[in-house]
């Protein structure tokens, strides 16, 4: 019974991870109407400027953290000035495959800059695991998760109580209509983008704290997707209920399902909850009913 309890909270603690993701998923597309997919490669952007500055340039982490926040945010920044702004008023394919074509190119930049070996992200979080009882928890997703739920409720009062975020959700709505009204859509996109930097950056922390970091650790922004459809594309709130529910029904099956079907199972069942929630209610949880797909 510990055992299981276990599984179960560090589930949620883990799709609390996966709500912080899919939380940068949700600010841009309900600022801009993007589909960003390459989410998981700007995390490990983040994520490698991290260990630029702890172990490269060897700054203290309160100078090092927030240099590369900053940076996240100008990588942010520098996406939406050179590549989405010539995008406004086209169609959300074109934005679509513009993300696909990013995604490429940032794995490309990583391997170029900081080449394909391992390296050791650093410790920013504890890494003794905290013991109540027989339950064993993560501190670095214990601590993860506390983030996530205050930045979500940030973000919903940010969105639903300041003229800004208001402006910024009716530009999601349409880019035509929204420049009619004299809403800017390119402040809106960039201040989508430089949030998103933001949450990336903490979320790299929470993931990777302690861990080993490669390219391919960009594959947490994929294992996100399930909870992004799940919630709906533009619900800050629903993302949390989401995580939970994936989170825990992952690590239910690692735990009941694993052992019968030799692994595999924990891994596939959120993108078989991903495909369910498409041709039942494309919209999630939470969406906007005139949501399109994509």
């Amino acid at each position: 019974m510990a055992s299981l309890l276990t599984y179960v909270i560090n589930g949620a603690l883990m799709g609390l991870l996966y709500a912080l993701i899919a939380l940068s998923f949700v600010i841009i597309y309900r600022s801009a109407r993007v589909f960003n997919f390459a989410q998981g490669e700007i995390i490990v952007v983040a994520a490698f400027l991290i260990w630029t500055f702890f172990f490269h340039y060897e700054f203290d982490w309160w100078i090092a953290l927030p240099l590369a926040i900053g940076c996240s945010i100008l990588l942010g920044l520098v996406i939406e000035r050179l590549i989405l702004r010539r995008l406004i008023g086209e169609d959300i394919f074109s934005f679509v495959m513009v993300t696909i074509g990013l995604l490429i190119l940032l794995r490309g930049i990583v391997l170029v800059v900081w080449g394909p070996d391992m390296r050791f992200f650093p410790a920013v979080l504890p890494l003794t695991a905290i013991r109540i009882g027989p339950v064993v928890i993560d501190p670095a997703l214990l601590y993860g998760g506390i983030i996530t739920i205050l930045l979500a409720g940030f973000a919903s009062w940010f969105y639903n109580h300041t003229q800004l975020g208001l402006e910024m959700s009716a530009v999601a709505e349409d880019h035509q209509t929204a420049m009619s009204l004299g809403i800017s859509v390119r402040k809106s996109i960039a201040i989508s983008w430089a949030l998103s930097g933001v949450f990336s950056a903490i979320a790299a922390i929470v993931f990777l704290n302690g861990k080993g970091l490669t390219f391919s650790a960009s594959d947490i922004g994929f294992a996100a997707l399930p909870v992004v459809l799940l919630a709906g594309l533009e619900s800050i709130g629903g993302v949390i209920l989401a995580g939970l529910i994936i989170g825990i029904t992952a690590n239910l099956a690692a735990y009941f399902l694993d052992p019968i079907f030799d692994g595999g199972v924990a891994q596939v069942l959120p993108f078989i909850i991903m495909i369910a929630i498409l041709l039942i209610r494309p919209t999630g949880m939470f969406g906007w009913k005139t949501i399109d797909r994509i």
